[in-house]
C-alpha cells in the first residue's frame, strides 16, 4: 500500500471523524450542562448504550469484519459482489427487525441485566421508556453500517465517515430548540435518536446510488456465499459480544452509584476522540487494503500496509495519551465543569479519563493488529482472545469493586484492553511477515515516545504553575485551549526535529492527493 494512498484514506475518514466527535462533545457540553450528573442522565446513558451495543454486536462487528473482506475479494476478482451485497444486507435486516421487536417487548428485563444498581429507584422506570424509544434506532444505524463497509470496500470513505456526524448534529439542534422554546428536553433528546438513524441510512443509500451501487435488499436466503459469510460471521460476533460485555460489566458496576455511569461517559467521550479519530479511521482504511493485498498474495504489500498503520496510529496516539493522563482535569473541567455539573463530578471524571488513558494505545493498537486476521478470514482467533480478555475484565472489576467502588471498571478496561493487544501481537507471529513491525517502524515508535515525553513534562509544569489562577468558565476554556496548542506544538517541533516523522513528507502527500 502507497503512503500516499494510505494517508489519503486515513485523511478522509480522520477529517470527519474528527468532525463528528467535535460534535459530540458539543453534545455531551450541552447534556450536562441542560440535565446534569444524575438519575436522569444515567438513565439515557444506560438506555442509550443498548442500541449502540447491539450496533457493534451485528453490523461493526459479525457484518463488518466478516463482510467487507468477502466484498473487497469479490471486487478484486470481478465476482457479482452487488448480489452478495443485497443477500447481506436482506438477511441483516430480517435479524434485526425480529431483534428490535424482542427487545421492545422484554426491555425490563434487559435494563435488569445491564444496570442492576438501577432496580429499586427511579432510574428503572426511566431507562425502560427511553430504552423503547431509543432501540429502533439499531435497525437503521445496522443497515447503514452495512452499506457504509459495501462503499469502504470501493474506496468510497467520505460518506460513510461522515454519516455519524448526523447524528450528532440532530441532537444538538434538538437540545438548542427545546431549550429556546422551553420544549420537554428529554422527551425531544429520545425521540432525536431514531430520527437521526433515519437520516443516517438515507445519506448512505444516496450515496451508494451516486457511486453506482444500487443495494436492494434481497429476500433471505441460505446461499453458498451466505454460508461463508455466516461461518466467518459467527465467531466475529461473539467476539464483539465478549467486548460488550466487558463494557456492560464497567456499567453493572458504575450503576452501584449515582451519577458513576455519568461521570464515566463523560470520560470516555474524552479519551474516545483520541480513539475514533486515529483508531477507528486506520481501522476503516486498512481492512479493504489488507484484504486486496491478500486476496492477491501480496504479502509485502500488506507489511507495508500494517507499518504504515502502526506508525501513523502510535504518532497520534501516544502523544494524547500523554496528555489526558497528566492534564485531564483542565480539560475535563473545560468541558464539562459548568450548568448542573459541579467540581465534584469534574473531578470524578478526570480521575476515569487518566486510567482509560493508560488504555488507550492498546485500544487503538487492536483497530491495528485485528484487521490482519479479519483480512484472512480468521476471525476465530480473536474471539479466543477476546474471551480471555473478558475473563480479565470481569475478574478485575468484581474483584475490585468492594474496595474501590465504580472506579473497578475503568481499571478493568484499560488491564483487559493491554492482555487483549498482548495475545494479538503475540499472534501475529504465525501469519507471516504482514503483521510485523519493521526495524524502521520500531526506531520511530521509540523517538515518538521519547517526544510525547518531551511534551509530557512541559505540560505538567504548565499545569502545576498556571492551575491555582484559574477560576471563571472563560479562563478554563482558556487554560485549556493553551495546554493543548502548546502540547501539540511541542511535540511536533519534538518529534520532526527526532525524525519520528517529517512535517514536510506530510504535507506533500496530503497536497498530492
Amino acid at each position: 500500500m502507497k503512503p500516499i494512498r494510505f494517508i489519503s484514506g486515513f485523511v478522509t475518514v480522520g477529517f470527519w471523524t474528527l468532525i463528528s466527535r467535535v460534535l459530540g462533545m458539543v453534545r455531551e457540553i450541552l447534556l450536562f450542562s441542560l440535565i446534569g450528573a444524575g438519575p436522569i442522565l444515567d438513565a439515557f446513558f444506560a438506555a442509550f448504550r443498548l442500541p449502540n451495543m447491539f450496533r457493534r454486536f451485528f453490523a461493526e462487528g459479525a457484518f463488518n469484519s466478516a463482510f467487507v473482506p468477502l466484498i473487497s475479494k469479490k471486487y478484486e476478482k470481478n465476482e457479482n459482489a452487488t448480489a452478495f451485497a443485497n443477500e447481506a444486507l436482506g438477511s441483516l435486516a430480517f435479524i434485526l427487525l425480529i431483534l428490535t421487536t424482542l427487545a421492545i417487548i422484554f426491555m425490563p428485563a434487559l435494563i435488569w441485566a445491564i444496570a442492576n444498581g438501577f432496580v429499586g429507584d427511579e432510574r428503572f422506570e426511566i431507562t425502560v421508556a427511553f430504552g423503547r424509544v431509543m432501540f429502533p434506532y439499531i435497525f437503521l444505524i445496522s443497515l447503514a453500517a452495512l452499506l457504509s463497509g459495501v462503499l469502504n470496500a470501493l474506496g468510497y470513505f467520505a460518506a460513510a465517515a461522515a454519516a455519524p456526524v448526523l447524528l450528532n448534529i440532530i441532537i444538538i439542534l434538538g437540545l438548542c430548540i427545546s431549550f429556546v422554546f422551553e420544549w420537554p428536553t428529554m422527551t425531544v433528546l429520545i425521540y432525536s435518536v431514531p430520527f437521526a438513524g433515519i437520516m443516517q441510512l438515507i445519506l448512505l443509500w444516496t450515496a451508494a446510488e451516486k457511486a453506482g451501487l444500487i443495494i436492494r435488499p434481497s429476500r433471505p436466503r441460505l446461499s453458498k456465499d451466505m454460508k461463508i459469510l455466516i461461518r466467518v460471521a459467527i465467531p466475529s460476533a461473539l467476539a464483539n459480544g465478549v467486548l460488550q460485555i466487558n463494557l456492560l460489566v464497567g456499567q453493572f458496576v458504575s450503576s452501584q452509584e449515582k451519577g458513576a455511569i455519568s461521570w464515566l461517559y463523560g470520560a470516555d467521550r474524552l479519551y474516545q476522540l483520541p480513539l475514533g479519530v486515529v483508531g477507528i479511521a486506520i481501522g476503516i482504511v486498512l481492512l479493504p487494503e489488507l484484504s486486496r493485498r491478500i486476496a492477491n498474495n501480496d504479502e509485502t504489500g500488506a507489511r507495508s500496509a500494517f507499518n504504515n498503520a502502526f506508525t501513523t496510529s502510535m504518532a497520534l496516539t501516544i502523544p494524547a495519551t500523554v496528555a489526558l493522563f497528566i492534564v485531564p482535569l483542565p480539560l475535563i473541567s473545560a468541558l464539562f465543569q459548568h450548568g448542573e455539573t459541579t467540581s465534584t463530578d469534574a473531578i470524578a471524571m478526570a480521575l476515569a479519563t487518566s486510567i482509560y488513558a493508560l488504555g488507550l494505545p492498546a485500544f487503538v493498537l487492536q483497530k491495528v493488529y485485528q484487521p490482519i486476521y479479519f483480512a484472512r478470514g480468521d476471525t476465530k482467533t480473536p474471539f479466543r482472545f477476546a474471551v480471555l480478555s473478558m475473563i480479565v475484565n470481569s475478574l478485575i472489576a468484581f474483584g475490585l469493586m468492594p474496595i474501590y467502588g465504580w472506579i473497578a471498571a475503568p481499571i478493568a478496561t484499560t488491564v483487559s484492553a493491554w492482555a487483549m493487544i498482548i495475545l494479538l501481537f503475540t499472534g501475529t507471529k504465525k501469519l507471516g511477515n504482514s503483521g510485523q513491525l519493521s526495524m524502521l517502524s520500531k526506531s520511530k515508535f521509540v523517538l515518538i515516545i521519547l517526544s510525547s515525553f518531551v511534551m509530557g513534562l512541559f505540560l505538567w509544569v504548565a499545569n502545576f504553575l498556571l492551575k491555582e489562577e484559574i477560576f471563571s468558565l472563560l479562563e478554563k476554556i482558556s487554560f485549556a485551549c493553551f495546554l493543548v496548542l502548546i502540547g501539540a506544538s511541542i511535540y511536533t517541533f519534538t518529534a520532526n526535529f527526532l525524525g519520528a516523522f517529517n512535517i514536510k513528507d506530510i504535507q506533500e502527500s496530503i497536497k498530492r492527493n
